[in-house]
């Protein structure tokens, strides 16, 4: 379901920001879903947050609440993942989701891999003490 790329990864500082790209050429249609994901050496990935393009709608992990925020620039097809006050804790491999869903679709975040169709590469993220 078309190309996705994410990046802009980095090692950091506890305390420290980054700010995750994601270009997905999806996000021309209406009816797309951004998800975040991320992946622990040794952990099961988990969601991290996720955009509805038709609302602006957003869902984030209690983690990442408070601390996490998406923004969106739809004229280039790109997502925007800000991570603020970043600890160890946040150390993994980020990966970029997008899927299609219908106009009321009721579980939209639910954060389940197998309901996304185009994942990108991944990009590391490490944060140091």
């Amino acid at each position: 379901e078309g190309q996705l790329v994410d990046s802009g990864g980095g090692s950091v500082r506890t305390g420290d920001s980054l700010i995750l790209s994601c270009e997905d050429s999806g996000l021309i249609h209406n009816d797309r879903v951004i998800g975040w994901f991320r992946q622990a050496p040794g952990k099961e990935r988990e969601g991290v947050a996720c955009l509805k393009r038709s609302d602006g709608e957003k869902w984030f992990a209690p983690f990442g609440k408070g601390r996490f925020s998406i923004s969106s620039d739809f004229s280039a097809n790109s997502v925007f993942l800000r991570m603020s006050n970043l600890t160890p804790n946040d150390t993994g491999t980020y990966y970029c989701a997008g899927k299609n869903i219908y106009k009321h679709a009721r579980l939209w975040w639910q954060m389940y891999e197998g309901s996304y169709t185009s994942w990108g590469q991944g990009t590391q993220v490490t944060v140091s003490s």
